[in-house]
C-alpha cells in the first residue's frame, strides 16, 4: 500500500455515521439556542426573574451586542453575504449533485445557522430601532431564542432524516 491508499484509510469521511459529527451538531445547536445576540439565556433568565441591577447589566450587554453586530454587518455585509453564499453554494452542489457525504454534512449544519444568522440580524435592526428596556427587551430576546430553537429543532430532524437514509444506503445499497 502507498501512502495515498493508507491515508484515506485512516481518516473516515463518512459523516453521518461518526459520532463525532453528531457530538459537533449538538454542541453546536446547544451554543446557538443558549448564546442570544451574544447574550447568554441564564442572564436573561435572571434578569427577568430578579429584575433590578440584573435587567440592568443585560440592557447593557444587549446594547453592547447590538452595536457589535450593526457595525459588523454595516461595514462588511456585501462582502459576508457574497462570501456565505459562495461558501453555501458550493457546499450544497458538493453535497447533493457530486454525492459528497462530508459536504452534505457541512450543509446540514451551515444552512440552518445562515437562518439563525438572517433571524439574529433582523432582531437586532429590530431592537436598535425599537430601543426596548426592561420586560420588552426580555420578551424580544425570549421570542428570538424561540425562534432559533425551532430553525434547531426543524434542523437536527432534516439531517436525522437524511443521515439515516445515507447510512442505509451505504449499507444496503
Amino acid at each position: 500500500m502507498t501512502l495515498i491508499d493508507i491515508i484515506p484509510s485512516l481518516i473516515d469521511f463518512r459523516t453521518f455515521s461518526n459520532i463525532w459529527y453528531w457530538l459537533a451538531v449538538m454542541m453546536t445547536w446547544a451554543m446557538t439556542c443558549h448564546w442570544v445576540i451574544g447574550v447568554p439565556f441564564d442572564m436573561i433568565a435572571r434578569a427577568r426573574r430578579q429584575g433590578g441591577q440584573a435587567a440592568q447589566d443585560l440592557a447593557t450587554q444587549v446594547a453592547i451586542n447590538l452595536r457589535r453586530v450593526m457595525m459588523i454587518s454595516g461595514n462588511a455585509a456585501v462582502l459576508l453575504v457574497g462570501l456565505g453564499t459562495f461558501v453555501i453554494t458550493v457546499t450544497a452542489m458538493l453535497g447533493f449533485v457530486y454525492g459528497l457525504e462530508l459536504a452534505q454534512g457541512l450543509f446540514c449544519l451551515a444552512f440552518p445557522l445562515v437562518l439563525v444568522a438572517a433571524l439574529t440580524w433582523r432582531s437586532c435592526q429590530r431592537l436598535a430601532l425599537d430601543e426596548p428596556s426592561g420586560p420588552a427587551l426580555i420578551q424580544a430576546l425570549v421570542r428570538l431564542r424561540f425562534w432559533i430553537q425551532l430553525i434547531a429543532i426543524a434542523a437536527l430532524f432534516c439531517t436525522a432524516l437524511l443521515g439515516i437514509s445515507v447510512t442505509l444506503q451505504q449499507r444496503f445499497g
